[in-house]
């Protein structure tokens, strides 16, 4: 019997080691198809609204679909344009940048400026190239990310119809318990989060133009788009912006100071306060699995895996809670919170 257990265990391992090669090297097919699925819950809203209104159900999916990839595009090129121009731009504030240590060295007599060997050029340069790389990645992929959509949307409205006929009755109901949960809180986060990622940037982008950091615009358009990575997502976007106020403003500190508290308080308020007041703990996850999820993913597919990571950590909890042979793996996904509170009561 432990022999048995022991040779599950590893069999366990090796199919998990598996499917980390096969995620990796398929990612081109597999990272379209995850994004039209979580694509295909925020959309279903929208689509059964107009249909709701007898708007026959092809052309309320073809509006709803050509909106979004309007608007996705639209988005795209204003990211593009604007990290290009930063991009042109950035050899005037390396140079500053140069001067501004040289100038620190020379007041705190240093012998050595650290930072003189650091080729700041190579290093932006290639940030710069990565980021807008993975822009490109993202665009190159909506053409088969829009076919796979569709012809889920397609097959949505069946999906409760074949489940009753291929299951029993309290089977299928389980079945149909699990999708319904997945949709709700998938459709739920991305929603909320989208929201909070809207109003962060456009708070962000007005801070900074108000108190005249360059390209407010584009800090405002990457504290928007890095928002939706968990946990360090603020923390990436936080760093330009108070560095660029930094070389700008130097050696008039106060610009500087104040970029920093503002972004700060824009992103510790959103991230702390807003958002789990309005999305409240209907995740459940444990901080150390959005951790891990965000780690893993992010390792795994990039930028892309690291935005995704929470929508599938969230789903892989979802169907772990309604098999019972899984359920121990839901329940230590959890945040607990909802045990302890019920123990105090």
């Amino acid at each position: 019997m432990k022999e048995n257990k022991l040779t599950i265990a590893l069999l366990g391992v090796i199919a998990l080691i598996a499917s980390g090669f096969v995620l990796k090297a398929a990612q081109s097919v597999i990272i379209p198809f995850v994004i039209a699925w979580l694509l295909s819950y925020l959309l279903s809203p929208t689509i059964e609204f107009l249909h709701r209104w007898k708007v026959p159900r092809p052309f309320a999916m073809l509006f709803t679909i050509v909106l979004l990839f309007g608007v996705g595009y639209l988005a795209f090129i204003f990211l593009y344009a604007r990290f290009a121009a930063f991009a042109a731009a950035f050899p005037k504030y390396q140079l500053r940048f140069v001067e501004i240590t040289q100038d620190i060295s020379r007041r705190v007599n240093l012998p050595y400026n650290p930072f003189a060997d650091i080729n700041w050029g190579r290093a932006i340069s290639g940030m710069v190239v990565s980021v807008s790389g993975s822009l490109v990645t993202i665009l190159s992929s909506m053409v088969m990310v829009m076919i796979i959509l569709i012809f889920m949307l397609l097959g949505q409205p069946y999906i409760g119809y074949k489940i009753r006929k291929a299951f029993a009755s309290d089977k299928a109901e389980r079945f149909s318990g699990i999708i319904t949960s997945i949709s709700s809180q998938i459709t739920r986060y991305l929603a909320v989060q989208f929201m909070i990622s809207s109003i962060t940037g456009i708070l962000v982008w007005l801070t900074l133009k108000i108190i005249g950091v360059d390209f407010a615009a584009t800090w405002g358009a990457l504290a928007f788009f890095f928002n939706f990575i968990p946990t360090i997502g603020s923390i990436i976007a936080s760093v330009p912006p108070i560095l660029l106020a930094l070389v700008q403003f130097y050696p008039n500190m106060g610009p500087a100071i104040i970029t920093l508290t503002a972004v700060l308080v824009i992103q510790m308020g959103m991230g702390n306060g807003v958002a789990p007041k309005v999305m409240g703990d209907k995740l459940n996850l444990s901080p150390v699995v959005v951790l891990v999820s965000l780690l893993f993913w992010g390792w795994l597919w990039g930028i892309v895996g690291a935005i995704l990571s929470i929508p599938i950590a969230s789903t892989i909890k979802i169907v772990c809670e309604n098999i019972e042979e899984l359920h121990p793996i839901s329940v230590m996904m959890g945040s607990g919170k909802a045990f302890a509170k019920q123990q105090e009561d």
